[in-house]
């Protein structure tokens, strides 16, 4: 069956995504140095439905002076347009409840549940600091420090202390982020340790073995 402008498959698609948008949002740069608070309305306006912008929002990011208002275009595009309707930002969903737009010239923009953005900012500030590697038997084989130093592509920069385990030092991690709840650690090389949290708040590297690598805060 071929969908066609208009079927009644689309229509729902469109309105439960409009439905989803409703409500407050965080709009950023990827790295979130700077971020503006944008609530979508239910509300009609002219050409689309209302929003509001926190007081911050043209210092932070000059070009949300122009947005007056938003909609959904086509099945999976969020507009925040001017008065004229036209596009200031066009966003598509990446992944649940993360949008990312660009602006030509700018870079690439995200719009994310407010709530879910903010969770994430205290998950960050709680992993700045310093670690260490265990394995299970308890020896300590690596020190490392993950800190907020922005290493583009929403990474950041992690330093290991001296002495590192042959194994940890030969995979010389030189970037972290949380991603799915998970520490991601990278190397240069794209070589990626993926650790999760265990139920004594522990950070064991995935998949599992039998003499895990875990992750300590210090």
């Amino acid at each position: 069956m071929s969908l066609v402008p208009g079927s009644p498959a689309r229509a729902q698609d469109t309105a439960s995504l409009r439905k989803g948008m409703i409500g407050q949002w965080e709009l950023s740069t990827t790295d979130r140095s700077k971020t503006c608070v944008v609530t979508l309305k239910p509300d009609a306006a002219p050409q689309g439905s209302k929003l509001e912008l926190e007081p911050n929002c043209a210092a932070a990011l000059p070009f949300t002076k122009d947005i007056t208002g938003w909609n959904v275009k086509g099945l999976d595009i969020v507009r925040l347009q001017d008065a004229q309707a036209e596009a200031v930002i066009d966003f598509t969903e990446v992944e649940t409840g993360i949008f990312e737009g660009l602006r030509t010239g700018e870079g690439v923009y995200i719009l994310q549940n407010l709530a879910a953005a903010r969770s994430l900012a205290k998950s960050m500030d709680q992993m700045i600091g310093d670690w260490a590697m265990v394995h299970g038997d308890g020896n300590t084989i690596c020190g490392l420090t993950l800190t907020n130093n922005d290493a583009g592509h929403d990474n950041f920069q992690v330093f290991l202390k001296p002495k590192c385990d042959s194994a940890v030092a030969a995979f010389a991690p030189t970037q972290w982020r949380l991603e799915h709840g998970q520490i991601m650690l990278m190397s240069d090389r794209g070589e990626t340790w993926r650790f999760e949290a265990d139920d004594n708040a522990q950070w064991r590297l995935v998949p599992d073995s039998a003499n895990p690598l875990i992750m300590l805060r210090q």
